[in-house]
């Protein structure tokens, strides 16, 4: 870490834990994640958890606030996970990374031709800023 908490990779791996980004990222993928980036709305992003920040998050970025915060909320409408309609904006300085690239790891039964084709053609998908998804999800 450097003296400002920033870590001092550009570029880092990360892996989702659990649902609140159905159906944009699932359990288990895992995501190429830039530090230091600038933050567009509709971005996916990591941040520390505002009430504990031992614990890193993945969220849409919807809208920037006033003072620089960042309104944060999980694409999943059905799942009631910690983001900002629970903790409120988030400071600017607690958004750390914005994900890059996703990619889902194969399964150990994907043996066949066909499934590890199927596993190739899936698995990677750059996450390109969704203005759509951060306007769709303002509106809930």
């Amino acid at each position: 870490m450097t003296e400002n908490g920033r870590p001092r990779k550009r570029f880092e791996v990360v892996e989702v834990a659990g649902p609140s980004m159905v159906p944009t990222l699932l359990h288990g993928d895992r995501l190429l994640v830039r530090y230091g980036a600038a933050v567009r709305p509709g971005d996916v992003v990591v941040l520390r958890h505002p009430f504990q920040q031992d614990l890193l998050v993945v969220k849409r970025a919807v809208e920037r606030r006033p003072g620089g915060s960042w309104w944060v909320l999980g694409d999943n409408p059905y799942n009631e996970t910690g983001d900002s309609t629970v903790f409120g904006p988030v400071p600017g300085e607690l958004v750390l990374a914005t994900a890059v690239l996703r990619f889902r790891p194969r399964e150990d039964g994907q043996r066949s031709l066909r499934a590890r084709l199927s596993w190739a053609a899936s698995a990677l998908r750059p996450l390109w800023t969704d203005a759509s998804a951060s306007s769709r999800l303002r509106a809930r």
